[in-house]
């Protein structure tokens, strides 16, 4: 996946004319830290795992970025998508720089209280480098509220109260109202802008969903709301679909229960991977990275794809899918809600004050079409897809403020 951010970093870095030196102090990362995580089961078993933090860019403030607790998290992964945190962030304007990290666990395969132990034993081992003003961690897949709570708890067992260290906490904890709900709410609003530009509206669209945790589902169920027919849903176990559009309240509380959309009564069983391709005019991928390649890039059917996971689309297949003039607007865009609204609770956390639900969402909805608007204009005056787009307004905004930190006798455009 590392490779995959780079090459479309280096699509853009070539539009800017940026030297090899340049690009290599940009892509390098800050810090890179890997701790081992020694704790016991609930049988007194040794248990061993590796920790990652990925601190990439702090240039433009503190960085940020979540953290996930996966077997496939390792310092490449966690490299990548760090990098991409530092574009996301530049992308809607933020005040901050990029990280990412986690934990090569398997929450599935763990009991409550073995989870809490790794997690508490990992802030432990990387406290001295995270802060309210240092990195500021974030939910990720298989994160929750009550982890990120944790983080601030054993956190402030050695920096005093400190509810700013990590964003993503339940409400009653310092959280913030519109969190949970953040990334899908800007995906809804980003899609709203896209369909404005092509002279249409939600309530015409059919969607297909390919993951339906956090993200898809808080997506699905908004969308639905504007009058938009979700006509399949996809997960690692299975699928369901329905030509007239799936009830997706009924669907949040089957998965809720069964950890899975597969053998939900209210529509017809299908192959997860199926929904990739799927005859609707949206897709989503919301799950994770690499799901659209070059074996299934030519059997898409959508003519806009939403990328609500990261790094969901590999290169070949953004290649493939762009000569098919298929509008693919990108993660580092897409998903920027849920960043947006941990920089509100940030925000809330430093001031202690608390917003109130109207006002996340309506600073939310003015960031990300603000965002859209920047990278469209961009993507227009230098003749370049949005995907570029972004990552060109990312690297212009780091590289602007990287320059004016410091000076540098080279002459150096962004």
């Amino acid at each position: 996946m590392l490779e995959e951010t780079q090459y479309y970093f280096n699509q853009a870095a070539d539009v800017l004319g940026l030297s090899e030196k340049v690009r290599r102090i940009l892509l390098t990362p800050f810090r890179v830290i890997k701790v081992e995580i020694i704790t016991e089961d609930d049988q007194g078993q040794l248990m061993h795992h590796l920790g990652y933090r990925i601190q990439h860019n702090k240039v433009r403030g503190p960085m940020k970025g979540g953290l996930r607790f996966h077997p496939t998290v390792n310092e490449d992964h966690a490299a990548s998508l760090a990098s991409l945190m530092t574009w996301k962030t530049a992308v809607v304007d933020l005040p901050f720089g990029g990280a990412k990290g986690g934990i090569n666990c398997d929450p599935t395969m763990m009991s409550e209280r073995a989870l809490h132990a790794v997690t508490r034993k990992f802030v432990e081992q990387i406290k001295e480098v995270i802060g309210p003003t240092l990195d500021i961690p974030a939910p990720d897949v298989n994160t929750t509220p009550k982890v990120m709570g944790w983080i601030m708890d054993e956190y402030s067992k050695y920096a005093g109260f400190s509810p700013g260290v990590v964003t993503g906490k339940p409400l009653h904890l310092f959280g913030s109202p519109g969190r949970e709900e953040a990334t899908g709410r800007g995906l809804m609003i980003v899609l709203q802008e896209a369909l404005k530009d092509r002279g249409q509206v939600l309530s015409n669209m059919t969607v297909a969903m390919q993951g339906f945790g956090n993200v898809g589902s808080h997506a699905a169920r908004l969308l639905a709301a504007e009058g938009a027919k979700i006509v399949a849903v996809g997960d690692h176990k299975g699928g369901v679909s329905r030509a007239d559009g799936l009830p997706v309240g009924d669907l949040i509380d089957w998965v809720q229960e069964h950890r899975t959309v597969q053998g939900f009564p209210g529509g017809n069983a299908c192959a997860g991977s199926d929904v990739l391709t799927w005859k609707a005019d949206v897709l989503i991928p919301a799950a994770l990275g690499d799901v659209l390649t070059k074996d299934n890039a030519h059997e898409v059917q959508a003519k806009i794809i939403l990328e609500g996971a990261n790094g969901p689309t590999t290169p070949e297949a953004n290649e493939i899918l762009q000569k098919r003039n298929v509008l693919i607007i990108p993660d580092i865009l897409a998903n920027a809600g849920g960043v947006t609204v941990s920089y509100f609770e940030w925000a809330q956390n430093i001031q202690q004050f608390r917003w109130e639900t109207e006002q996340v969402q309506k600073e939310l909805s003015k960031i990300m079409r603000k965002a859209y608007r920047d990278v469209t204009e961009l993507a227009k005056e230098k003749k370049v897809d949005l995907r570029t787009a972004a990552f060109l307004l990312g690297i212009r905004r780091v590289g602007q403020a990287a320059l004016s930190r410091v000076h540098i006798s080279e002459d150096i455009q962004f």
